[in-house]
């Protein structure tokens, strides 16, 4: 006897809807699901962009390992044109590159198949036989590719362009030069922990906790003026200042002038965090790896590095530790068989609402696709 996949509703208006059944957070067939039906749909971070900045640069990447587990190729042709490639020989499957290099072409280290930096395969010994070779599935698949400043994304199956993930968030920090922002090896962080992906993304998702997990942070945000916007597939939680701590020093074309805000907490769906902050942005990626498992990434990149240490933005990794401690808990509670769902604060649970909005959009009932 087989049992269908559990299917997820959250009714769009919040102040009647219910939390999203804890079977998302518990069940192995909904995990899987997840990853072709929200992950390969939707834009992911594929890292920054430095070592790929000359032509004939190459540079491989992992994209979602341990998920996605997709090898993926950055490569930037002689004409100065960056593609993401399939980083798998189109032979016999073997990993073409495995570090970043600069080259005239890509060779693979087991026949010696070789391929332009534009993924066109050019050679291949003891095919002369071969019939309807070469042909188009010879070539490296490309993905399409995107980025802003020093982040590049990518997807597998998009549902839609990156501009309708990312461009409200491009939009609401024009004023900002994300280009001249540097990355800061020092500032990277995994972190690994036993709680499902979307219950560390929704903890992430609303300030209602703030000054009952972190109150060391609570010191530093107006929780007063805490607000957040919603965009089509990311939203933002706009963090005021307290009086004496530190702030952006925001120029007139900003709509946020003469306002004292302490951090941009952006999210883009589904498990991108930017968290801009005066010294600059600290990105987070979340990665899962079970229906219980998670590993949250932090990477750095400094704007103005005299504020590092200071602010908001200036202990993540205790922030980040109590934000574990919690959602593993709740990762445990979600187990009792005395409860299965929640309700949603209207004020303050805003974009947790939305997230799982979204989640139940990306993954309709069998049969069906999310548009």
């Amino acid at each position: 006897m087989t049992t269908s996949s559990p299917t997820f509703q959250v009714d769009p208006d919040i102040r009647i809807a219910s939390t999203l059944d804890k079977r998302f957070y518990l069940d192995e067939s909904v995990f899987a699901r997840s990853r072709e039906r929200i992950f390969a749909r939707s834009w992911q971070w594929i890292g920054d962009l430095a070592d790929v900045a000359s032509p004939g640069s190459l540079s491989p990447r992992d994209l979602l390992p341990g998920y996605l587990d997709e090898s993926l190729l950055l490569a930037r042709d002689r004409a100065g044109v960056l593609r993401c490639l399939s980083n798998v020989c189109t032979h016999r499957g073997n990993l073409l590159v495995h570090e970043s290099c600069r080259a005239e072409q890509i060779r693979c280290g087991y026949h010696s198949r070789r391929f332009d930096l534009a993924g066109r395969m050019m050679f291949m010994p003891a095919f002369e036989h071969a019939r309807d070779f070469p042909s188009r599935r010879d070539d490296l698949p490309e993905l399409p590719l995107g980025s802003w400043g020093p982040l590049g994304f990518v997807s597998l199956a998009a549902a839609a362009p990156l501009e309708a993930f990312l461009g409200d968030v491009r939009s609401r920090l024009a004023w900002l030069a994300v280009d001249e922002y540097v990355p800061a090896g020092h500032l990277s962080r995994d972190y690994e922990f036993d709680a499902n992906w979307a219950l560390y993304v929704e903890n992430y998702l609303e300030g209602l906790h703030v000054p009952f997990v972190h109150p060391s942070l609570s010191k530093l945000l107006d929780m007063d003026g805490y607000s957040d916007e919603l965009y089509r597939y990311a939203n933002l939680q706009l963090g005021p200042a307290r009086e004496g701590a530190p702030a952006f020093d925001l120029p007139p074309s900003s709509p946020d002038h003469g306002r004292r805000i302490a951090a941009y907490y952006f999210w883009i769906f589904p498990n991108l965090m930017l968290n801009f902050y005066p010294w600059g942005l600290s990105l987070n990626l979340v990665v899962p790896l079970g229906p219980a498992r998670t590993r949250v990434c932090f990477r750095g990149f400094v704007r103005d590095g005299s504020q590092l240490g200071s602010g908001v933005g200036g202990a993540l990794d205790q922030v980040e530790l109590e934000d574990e401690a919690i959602v593993v808990a709740v990762q445990r509670g979600l187990r009792s068989s005395l409860y299965s769902k929640g309700r949603y604060s209207p004020t303050r649970e805003r974009c947790t609402h939305h997230f799982h909005r979204l989640l139940c959009e990306f993954m309709p009932d069998d049969g069906s696709e999310g548009r």
